[in-house]
């Protein structure tokens, strides 16, 4: 998709389509009268109507006889409420009906009338992660997709002492949105094609088109660096596991940014085997990992000037005669030995050996998502992720980063007392803490592992896919954590 800031008015765009945001109102902004006129009065009427009220994520199309050859309103609701986030919904359900109606080129307006507070420059950056965000479509084993149609341009009107700031704006919007389609298309890849060595493969390719380190590390590797829990999750699977470590350098000094992603590429839940409904959606468990690609993407086109280091501990779990069983006690990276309780539990397995390999890096601060429990879904539902660590600055920068970025999280406590509930009578540790608290008891197991540095981990089970089509957002893969990582990035290379 390639972005481009044009200086014009709305009643200028002619033969394509336009796509307007607009608040609550029953009359016609001042910017868009002119658009009015051309279209006979049509946004007048429609706005008087009442059948289009600016409710937030409505959308109304009409098709002027002059002008656009077709007219998306878009609402944001009240002009109190109208943020980024706000603004980056609109584009992405505006977007999403345009691209789904065959329109691979299209130009937004937001008047001035309808932006909040909200900087030109996030303008654009946010209607550009919208418009990529709602253009999203999976097509890789779609034969005859009559819906086949990319998003290839996309205008975005400005004033022009407005020009500038924005091409700066949607120059990182790009980014973003390339990274987050990055990942979403990683995630909706079957088991069967994105396995270990795949995620291995991409990235390593993403380092070679980028000019990162790559570093990717096959089982014998692996065993000699000491990452047993690791190669227990994958001992069950006829797929290798992999170790991935992506460095990029934007800076002569500093501690990197180290980001870990959970890389189950499918999740059985090995001999604690899962229940059949639904599993076919466990190829998601390595959203965390899609999540540190993406971000790497972004990372890539943008180069801000601070250090960065992913890591992606990557395997697939699978029951057979060679697989871990519960209570099999494993050994560590860090030396802890850990009673498997649960197989089931083989998130934290990877994550542990990851979080304590970071330390060689000498990280500034380690984040980690991961699909890692349905507690959180029970806690936080689809809407919010969850946020804890060992550094309440960390983890109130992380939740400020993810409100700029619309990915909202939400801290849950990590209290000594719920590691009473991870003690084991035969190990160091085990890795399930009971039904109570699963997501905290998680938090707590992997805390373990990251004494060393500030850490915060993001649990995106509930946020990493969309179990149903949202008006901003296609059914499936969700792409979280590329904008949130993305903002956190760029503002710790801010200063």
């Amino acid at each position: 998709m390639k972005t481009t800031i044009r200086v014009g008015t709305p009643e200028q765009v002619k033969g394509t389509t336009l796509i307007v945001t607009v608040g609550v109102t029953r009359r016609v902004p001042d910017s868009v009268k002119r658009l009015d006129r051309l279209s006979g009065g049509a946004i007048g009427r429609l706005l008087r109507s009442g059948d289009f009220t600016g409710k937030c994520g409505q959308v109304a199309t009409l098709h002027p006889v002059k002008g656009p050859r077709r007219l998306v309103l878009v609402g944001l609701g009240e002009k109190k409420e109208i943020s980024g986030s706000v603004l980056r919904r609109a584009a992405a359900a505006g977007c999403k009906v345009v691209t789904a109606a065959g329109t691979g080129r299209l130009s937004v307006f937001v008047p001035p009338e309808f932006r909040g507070d909200v900087a030109a420059d996030e303008v654009a950056r946010v209607v550009t992660e919208g418009a990529g965000q709602g253009a999203w479509r999976f097509r890789e084993y779609k034969g005859n997709d009559s819906d086949a149609v990319e998003l290839s341009a996309l205008s975005i009107l400005a004033r022009p002492a407005e020009r500038r700031t924005m091409q700066e704006g949607a120059k990182r919007g790009e980014a973003v949105a390339e990274g987050q389609s990055f990942a979403r298309n990683l995630q909706a890849l079957p088991g069967n094609v994105c396995t270990p060595s795949y995620l291995g493969d991409v990235a390593s390719d993403v380092a070679k088109e980028y000019g990162f380190k790559a570093t990717v590390m096959d089982p014998a590797r692996i065993k000699r660096n000491g990452m047993r829990a690791l190669l227990a999750v994958a001992s069950g699977s006829d797929h290798e596991s992999r170790f991935i470590v992506l460095e990029y350098r934007g800076a002569k000094n500093g501690g990197p940014i180290c980001l870990v992603g959970k890389g189950i590429t499918f999740d059985t839940g090995g001999i604690s085997l899962k229940p059949a409904l639904n599993m076919e959606q466990m190829k998601y468990d390595m959203s965390g990992a899609a999540a540190v690609l993406g971000t790497f993407v972004a990372i890539g086109r943008l180069k801000p000037k601070c250090n960065v280091v992913g890591i992606i501990p990557a395997a697939e779990n699978m029951p057979s005669g060679t697989a871990t069983k519960p209570g099999d006690i494993v050994e560590s990276h860090l030396g802890k030995t850990i009673e498997i309780v649960n197989t089931d539990a083989e998130g934290r397995l990877v994550l542990c050996d990851a979080l304590s390999y970071a330390r060689r890096f000498k990280p500034s601060c380690v984040l980690d998502a991961a699909t890692l429990t349905g507690a959180v879904v029970i806690a936080l539902g689809y809407h919010a992720t969850a946020v804890l660590g060992n550094d309440d600055d960390l983890v109130n920068e992380v939740i400020s980063a993810g409100d700029l970025a619309g990915e909202r999280c939400w801290q849950l406590p990590l209290w000594d007392e719920y590691s009473e509930q991870i003690k084991s009578d035969v190990a160091d540790i085990k890795n399930v803490g009971g039904r109570s608290a699963g997501t905290i008891t998680a938090a707590c197991f992997l805390a373990e592992f990251a004494e060393d540095y500030p850490w915060a981990h993001l649990d995106i089970a509930g946020t990493a896919q969309v179990e149903s089509d949202a008006p901003h957002l296609a059914k499936g893969p969700a792409g979280t954590g590329v904008r949130l990582f993305t903002q956190f990035v760029l503002g710790r290379a801010a200063g």
